[in-house]
């Protein structure tokens, strides 16, 4: 029976490493990202959090959500953000049929699979709060009825750096409910150099092409991907190695506040998605430091001071890591 069950789940991992594959494929033929930012990626995909993408225009950022969401396989709906946005535009509303006589439901944008906030931040922050109970409850409540999303539902939200015009901070809670935040920065020579032959080879250099883009997996699929990530066995060090880590964000010179347990449980849900990327069932402690600064950057505030001398939360969190003890065994 031990030796079935075995056999068994090395089947699931060896079929979840050919869909792993398939994904990053696809997405590698459309987008040109570093490496760090393709398995970030798929992390939030497969690990069942949102993602955060962030970067100044211009640097691919919809496209690398639009392209996650096409092969993915779910039904995907995107909603430009801007200052006159209304919640009930993203969430849906209830309407007055004056033929029947009665009150007809429609939902909005935010019924589907995957959900694409292009610029969230220009939209003020009554519309970015439409999106709260919906990331962390899975649920829209309208007129009082709550109404459950379809699983898997994963919010890719881009944004521009806030010293960009015309741009309104998002709220730390809203922030926190990211499971990952993306840097997308300026590409090397050489991506820069395919980038630029790519899309003048093309007829509309401008456009954005993901509608031949062909889905390698299904909605199902990627529930059972999260399966076979929740039935991932961690180590006891392992745990308390990300609680040590979250936990110390908060006493760390130069942050103002640190992240809270749901930064804890992103950070190991993460490290639980980037082993298995690496055909791994199991977490090792580099595992919890590839994805430290993508899970924390957004969850930490650092103090005046270390904003005025010019310091990042990525600066700050390089240092928490290289002193904080990883487990050895």
């Amino acid at each position: 029976m031990e030796e079935k069950d075995a056999e068994q789940k090395q089947d699931r991992l060896r079929w979840a490493q050919t869909l792993i594959a398939q994904l990053r494929s696809a997405i590698g033929k459309t987008v040109v990202v570093p490496e760090e930012t393709l398995v970030g990626a798929i992390a939030a995909l497969i690990g069942g959090g949102h993602l955060l993408i962030e970067g100044v225009p211009g640097l691919g950022k919809t496209l690398l959500a639009r392209t996650l969401a096409a092969v993915s396989g779910g039904e995907c709906n995107r909603v430009q953000f801007t200052p006159d946005l209304l919640p009930s535009d993203i969430t849906g509303h209830v309407l007055y049929d004056m033929k029947s006589g009665e009150f007809r439901l429609r939902r909005g944008p935010v019924f589907c699979h995957v959900l694409l906030a292009d610029e969230i931040n220009r939209a003020p922050a009554k519309t970015q709060a439409a999106l709260l109970e919906a990331m962390q409850e899975k649920q829209v409540t309208l007129e009082g009825r709550s109404l459950p999303l379809e699983e898997p539902f994963l919010v890719i939200a881009t944004q521009n750096p806030l010293e960009q015009e015309g741009t309104y901070p998002l709220p730390q809670s809203q922030l926190d409910r990211f499971m990952l935040k993306l840097h997308v920065e300026y590409p090397d020579e050489a991506a820069e150099m395919r980038i630029v032959q790519a899309n003048c080879s093309r007829s509309n250099s401008n456009s954005l092409h993901t509608a031949a883009i062909v889905p390698v997996a299904r909605p199902e699929d990627i529930r059972l991907l999260q399966g076979i990530i929740s039935a991932m066995t961690v180590d006891a060090q392992i745990l308390a190695y990300v609680v040590r880590l979250v936990r110390a964000t908060r006493e760390w010179a130069g942050f103002d506040h640190g992240a809270g347990p749901r930064g804890g449980i992103a950070l190991l849900r993460t490290a639980q998605a980037a082993a298995l990327i690496n055909g791994r069932s199991f977490v090792l402690p580099d595992d919890i430091k590839r994805m430290t600064l993508p899970v924390l950057r957004h969850r930490v505030k650092l103090s005046a001071d270390m904003e005025l001398e010019g310091y990042s939360p990525d600066d700050l969190l390089h240092d928490l890591i290289a002193a904080t003890p990883a487990p050895r065994a």
